[in-house]
């Protein structure tokens, strides 16, 4: 049985960047990201553009931790000595040996620096090697280049389309891209030639 108590206390850590879990007090790291970067939640489902919306965020997913759903993280950029967004592990399916990483954001000055490709290692390496996890999925909005271009050059395949799946912050609703990683392909290419910058 795949065990995830322990998270409460872990760290993921290389030279570039450190990812703990994420806590209410937490607050005062990403509220600026809240306040003055609209541009972020543009294609999220999920809208914590607010201090009240960031504070419900933080608490939803807290909530989620506590029930064993979501494990969410901070995410601290060790170059910069900033915090720099937030990740998560969810949709955990023990019984099939599944999950999804995602809500992934970052500050734009955080974005294309490498940082992601970072974070995503350790997650990746954790779910894989450290919790014997068969698949990890990602989901993005199907417009969201910019994120799909980014999950492809981490090794991630395509694999469908759920149209017309969720509602846009807009009211316009939104097609999804399914893309995943499964074990063998970790185990066989991905580990060994991902690129870290």
């Amino acid at each position: 049985m795949i065990d995830f108590n322990f998270l409460e206390d872990f760290l993921f850590e290389d030279e570039r960047v450190l990812l703990r879990p994420l806590e209410k007090s937490d607050i005062e790291h990403l509220l600026p990201f809240a306040l003055n970067e609209p541009d972020i939640w543009k294609y999220s489902l999920v809208q914590p553009n607010s201090k009240e919306n960031l504070i419900s965020y933080i608490d939803q997913t807290i909530k989620a931790r506590k029930e064993e759903k979501e494990y969410p993280f901070i995410v601290f950029d060790k170059r910069t000595n900033e915090y720099a967004g937030s990740t998560r592990f969810y949709d955990i399916q023990l019984t099939n040996s599944t999950l999804q990483l995602g809500y992934t954001w970052y500050g734009k000055n955080f974005q294309r620096t490498g940082l992601n490709r970072h974070c995503k290692f350790l997650l990746l390496q954790f779910a894989f090697d450290t919790m014997g996890f068969e698949r990890v999925e990602f989901r993005a909005d199907n417009s969201n280049e910019r994120s799909i271009n980014a999950m492809k050059a981490i090794g991630c395949t395509v694999e469908s389309i759920l149209r017309n799946n969720g509602v846009r912050a807009d009211g316009t609703r939104r097609d999804s891209i399914i893309l995943s990683i499964l074990k063998n392909e970790w185990n066989e290419k991905i580990r060994t030639t991902y690129r870290i910058n």
